[in-house]
């Protein structure tokens, strides 16, 4: 690890300080009885297509909350928070739902039944509802009910090619965060209503795998057959991107039967390609940039480079108000630095392989007993990587602890050597325990109580008059935001679509990016 410490040692202070993250979390809106919501995004939260920070993601019963960019975890958290406590005080004044805790859904109504995101009548806003019904087409609106929290991090100074190496060792290693992390063990059996699966049932509605630390990043989860066959490589931006670029752009045969258009006229999906957008292309982890209104991220990324990564592997913890804490977060940055720092060895088709493989173990067997990972031509423990790892951690944690004072990071490392010594106390271990003690192993019963109780803690907090005048604010400028867009709406949608995903608009390939900082 002497590279490692070495670049460690090498790095200014003045750049540490400048890292920075962000957070996006998902909820689904439930109702009292642990059922999904079929009730519209609430006016009273504001536009979902232009709010900064309360949105939809697939469904009209799952929010989504953006926090902005922050330089501490604390700081995100208290946003986080804060978002949270505006939205529980708008819901209660519609009634009595409440934000679903954990990761998998609450009980589901049929697949046509889950209610598709709405925009309004703006282009943009249409196109977001047309690609959400592509994706119901191609994987199933059950799927895209899956809630986690994806957290954004960057520091300046960092080429694209860090970033691109930063991701390589990512995804080696990302397996330790769905063993520390991991918090979604079992689920509703009107998820898997229909569909083939290894779960083994517990009692009523309730299915899990008894050793499983995220079933949503699982063969249940976020996966899909047709993204299977993409061989994704992260040696560089331009094999990303080539890539992506095929993907965007080739005909596939099983989505073309699908169709642009159904017999009424109606939209089926933007495209018949793989994918129909870059968002629809599931992974761990993905390099991104702000783009500009209109543009599309891979025409971002080839011409500004990478800006920030965003971390998709985690899970809503359904012990946390708001799905996370401050410490996860700190173990985060700690483990992207160790990520940015370390050697990382071009990927290779084999290893590709290797990596969806160890994913998939620790996902449904991640706490069993001595469970061993590929590692090169070799097999390990997880225990014994996951040590070591948690090792080359220490000076990142001594680092930043002496930077910005106290213990707060060297604290989450000795939490996550815990966890790693004693599998019961992590948190998928957590809710099966509490399932099984005061829930009668029922996962809607024990989701439904914690909802029920998170809600209540929220609401108790106080919310200065200021904070609330200042997400009335938002609101009201969302609203307006929206209907300003729609007025000056003017091209036939058709023509829009077709602009939108040609593949002029991608970007030049190959094209060298500068280092940003």
């Amino acid at each position: 690890m002497g590279g490692l410490d070495q670049r460690l040692r090498e790095l200014p202070d003045a750049r540490l300080r400048e890292m920075r993250r962000g957070v996006e979390k998902e909820s689904l809106r439930a109702l009292p009885d642990g059922s999904l919501a079929l009730t519209p995004h609430p006016a009273a939260l504001g536009s979902a297509l232009t709010h900064p920070h309360i949105t939809t993601d697939f469904s009209e019963s799952q929010l989504e909350f953006v926090t902005g960019v922050h330089a501490s975890a604390q700081a995100c958290l208290e946003e986080l928070t804060q978002i949270h406590q505006f939205s529980y005080r708008a819901l209660r004044e519609l009634g009595d739902e409440m934000l679903w805790v954990s990761s998998m859904p609450c009980g589901l109504p049929t697949d046509e039944n889950i209610p598709i995101g709405r925009y309004g009548t703006s282009n943009v806003g249409r196109a977001k509802s047309v690609y959400r019904m592509g994706l119901s087409h191609r994987y199933g609106r059950r799927m895209q009910t899956i809630s986690g929290i994806h957290y954004n991090w960057s520091m300046p100074g960092i080429s694209t090619e860090a970033y691109f190496g930063l991701i390589r060792n990512f995804r080696r290693h990302s397996f330790l965060l769905l063993y520390l992390f991991g918090a979604s063990p079992a689920l509703c059996s009107s998820f898997v209503a229909g569909r083939d699966h290894e779960l083994q049932p517990l009692n009523g509605h309730t299915l899990h795998m008894p050793h499983g630390s995220s079933l949503r990043m699982g063969r249940l989860g976020y996966q899909s057959d047709a993204q299977a066959s993409l061989k994704v490589s992260y040696n560089s931006l331009e094999s990303y991107a080539a890539s992506l670029q095929e993907a965007l752009t080739k005909p596939y045969p099983a989505y073309e039967a699908v169709g642009i258009r159904n017999p009424g006229g109606d939209y089926n999906q933007l495209a018949t390609s793989l994918l129909q957008i870059e968002n629809e292309f599931y992974g761990t982890i993905r390099p991104k940039r702000v783009i500009y209104p209109g543009e599309r991220p891979l025409h971002a990324l080839r011409e500004r480079g990478v800006e920030y990564v965003e971390v998709r592997c985690m899970d809503l913890d359904p012990f946390e108000p708001v799905g996370i804490n401050a410490q996860t977060m700190q173990f985060i940055d700690m483990f992207l630095l160790h990520c940015l720092l370390s050697e990382s060895p071009p990927d290779t088709p084999d290893e590709i392989g290797v990596l969806a493989r160890n994913q998939q173990r620790v996902a449904a067997r991640g706490r069993e007993p001595g469970l061993r990972l590929e590692r090169g031509d070799a097999a390990v423990t997880l225990a014994e990587w996951g040590a070591e790892l948690l090792g080359a951690l220490a000076p990142i944690a001594q680092r930043l602890d002496a930077l910005h004072g106290g213990s707060g990071h060297r604290d989450a490392l000795g939490s996550a050597a815990t966890v790693l010594r004693a599998p019961d106390s992590a948190p998928s271990a957590r809710v099966l325990a509490t399932m099984a003690r005061d829930f009668g192993n029922e996962f809607t019963g024990f989701t439904r109580a914690q909802s029920v109780h998170t809600r209540e803690r929220l609401l108790a907090l106080p919310f200065p008059e200021r904070l609330r005048a200042a997400f009335v604010a938002a609101w009201q400028a969302s609203v307006d935001e929206q209907r300003r867009i729609e007025a000056n709406d003017s091209l036939p949608f058709e023509i829009y679509r077709q602009q939108y995903i040609s593949a002029e608009r991608l970007g030049v390939p190959g094209k060298r990016v500068p280092v940003h900082s």
